[in-house]
C-alpha cells in the first residue's frame, strides 16, 4: 500500500502532490494472509529501520473515466502530459528485461499489490520469470541509485521505482542511463524534469475508495436501522500513515462515498506517521473504537487494524488486500491497487519503441482499482449497490469530488489553483490525478476531524 521526502504543503502539494499505493485480489490477499503480526513487525523492522526510518524522518509517501465525459476525463488523467521516450526500437518479448524497485517486499499489501501486478503483466506479455529482475527492501536513500544502477548493469531496458522516497534517486539514474526507461509510481516530478526516458505513474485508488465507503455506509444504515446505534452515533475512524495529500485525498473520498448513504455520519482520523507499523495500526484502532468509532478504515499496510476490529466486534475496511483472513466476522472489503494495467501499458511500450505518458493514472474504466470481495458481514443489498455505483463511476455519472455534496468551513468550494496556477474545480468538481497522476486533494472537509496537516 513507499513513500519519502517533504511534507506536502500547496506548492509541493500539486506540484508535489504527494501519493501512493494490484494485482489480483486472490493472490494478494493469500500473500497478506501469510504475513502475520510478527511477520509484519519483521518487515517493519526491517525495511522500516532502514527504510521506514527514513520515511518518518523525511517526511515520505508512497505517495506520497469510460464514455463520453468520463472517458474524456480518464483520457485527460491518463496523458497529462504529452508521451515522452520513443526509441523507435523493437524489442521481441524474449528479448527484454524489466527492472523494479520494491520499499518493502510480501509481507505488505502495498508492496504485494505492485509484485502481483507486474508479474501479472510480464505473464501475459510472454515475459519469462528469468527477465524480470527485482529488488525488495530497497530504502529511500542512496542504496536506491545503487540498486536502480544494478538493474542498469544487467541489461534492463526499463526499470521501476514504486515507493515516493525513491524518485530522485530513479530520476538520477534516468539521467545516467538515456536509453533506458525509468518509471516512477506516486511521484510527481517527471513532468518538470524534461527527461525523455522518465515517467510518473499512480491511479485512481480515491475511486475504489469511495465504493469501499459506499459499504462501509450500507453497514453503518443497517445498524441504525437494527437499532444497534442512533443517526447521531454513525461515527467512523480512519488510521491514517501521514498527513499528505494521498491519505487526505483517500479517507475523503471513503467519507464521501459512506455520507452519500448515511448523510448524518462523522468521521474521526488518527495518523500512525508510519506506512506499515502493525501494532501501532492496532493500537490507532483501540484508540478510535474509545473515542466511539463504530466502523474502521485505513491507509495504513499491514493487517493491525482489521485484527484488532476483529477481536473487539468492529466492523471495518481494509486498503490493498482481503482482509478477511484476519477479520472473517467483521472485514467488509478492501479499495485495492491493480497495477497490471499500468506495467503492461509501460512495458509494450517499451517492447514497441513508443512513447511512454509522463503522467499515467487510472481508475475503474481501465480495471486499475477494484475492490476485493465483500466479507460475510455486509449489509443486504451491498454486491448490487456498488455494482452500481461503480457503474457510475466508469459512466462519469458520478464523480467522486462533487462539490455539491461536501463544504469546507461552510462553504462549497468554488474554485481551487495550485501554486502553477493550474485550477482543479470545473464543470461541478474537483478533478483529482488528472493534472499530474499524484493525488492533490487535500482539505479537511466539514465532518472530518484529523489533525492539522502538515
Amino acid at each position: 500500500m513507499k513513500k519519502i521526502l517533504s511534507m506536502i504543503c500547496v506548492s509541493a502539494m500539486v506540484g508535489c502532490m504527494l501519493s501512493a499505493c494490484g494485482g489480483s485480489a486472490a493472490t494478494s490477499t493469500t500473500k497478506a494472509a501469510a504475513a502475520t503480526t510478527a511477520a509484519a513487525t519483521t518487515k517493519a523492522a526491517a525495511a522500516t529501520a532502514a527504510a521506514a526510518t527514513t520515511k518518518a524522518a523525511a517526511a515520505t509517501t508512497k505517495a506520497a473515466g469510460a464514455t463520453t465525459a468520463a472517458a474524456t476525463t480518464k483520457a485527460a488523467a491518463a496523458a497529462t502530459t504529452a508521451g515522452k521516450g520513443a526509441t523507435g526500437k523493437k524489442l521481441e518479448a524474449s528479448k527484454i528485461k524489466v527492472g523494479i524497485i520494491y520499499i518493502g517486499d510480501e509481507n505488505e499489501g502495498y508492496t504485494a499489490s505492485h509484485m502481483n501486478g507486474i508479474k501479472e503483466a510480464c505473464k501475459e506479455l510472454g515475459i519469462s520469470d528469468a527477465q524480470l529482475i527485482q529488488k525488495p527492501n530497497i530504502g529511500e536513500d542512496a542504496s536506491c541509485l545503487d540498486a536502480a544502477e544494478d538493474l542498469a548493469s544487467q541489461g534492463c531496458n526499463i526499470i521501476f521505482g514504486t515507493s515516493f522516497g525513491h524518485e530522485s534517486f530513479i530520476m538520477q539514474a534516468a539521467k545516467n542511463h538515456k536509453d533506458i526507461e525509468f518509471c516512477h509510481a506516486t511521484g510527481y516530478q517527471a513532468a518538470s524534469s524534461k527527461l525523455a526516458n522518465f515517467h510518473n505513474y499512480f491511479d485512481n485508488i480515491y475511486e475504489a475508495r469511495y465504493v469501499s465507503g459506499v459499504a462501509a455506509g450500507l453497514k453503518l444504515k443497517e445498524m441504525i436501522d437494527g437499532g444497534k446505534i442512533t443517526k447521531d452515533k454513525a461515527k467512523m475512524g480512519y488510521v491514517g500513515a501521514y498527513p499528505y495529500a494521498e491519505v487526505v485525498s483517500g479517507f475523503t473520498s471513503f467519507f464521501l462515498g459512506a455520507k452519500s448513504i448515511v448523510p448524518e455520519v462523522t468521521m474521526e482520523v488518527k495518523y500512525t506517521n508510519s506506512w506499515a507499523n502493525p501494532s501501532m495500526e492496532g493500537e490507532t484502532a483501540k484508540q478510535l473504537i474509545s473515542d466511539g468509532c463504530v466502523l474502521i478504515s485505513q491507509h495504513a499496510d499491514t493487517t493491525g487494524a482489521p485484527t484488532v476490529c476483529e477481536q473487539q466486534k468492529v466492523p471495518c475496511v481494509g486498503y490493498n488486500v482481503d482482509m478477511t483472513s484476519v477479520a472473517p466476522n467483521y472485514a467488509l472489503t478492501s479499495p485495492t491497487n491493480k497495477w497490471a494495467a499500468y506495467y503492461k501499458y509501460a512495458i509494450k511500450s517499451a517492447m514497441d519503441g513508443t512513447a511512454i505518458v509522463t503522467d499515467w493514472s487510472k481508475g475503474f474504466a481501465d480495471d486499475a482499482v477494484a475492490i476485493t470481495k465483500l466479507g460475510s458481514s455486509v449489509a443486504k443489498g451491498t454486491d448490487e449497490k456498488v455494482k452500481s455505483v461503480e457503474a457510475d463511476i466508469k459512466s462519469g455519472k458520478l464523480h467522486v469530488f462533487d462539490t455539491s455534496t461536501f463544504t469546507v468551513g461552510g462553504k462549497k468550494l468554488d474554485s481551487w489553483k495550485d501554486k502553477a496556477g493550474n485550477e482543479f474545480i470545473s464543470g461541478g468538481y474537483f478533478h483529482e490525478s488528472e493534472k499530474v497522476s499524484a493525488p492533490a486533494f487535500y482539505m479537511i472537509i466539514d465532518g472530518i476531524t484529523a489533525p492539522a496537516l502538515q
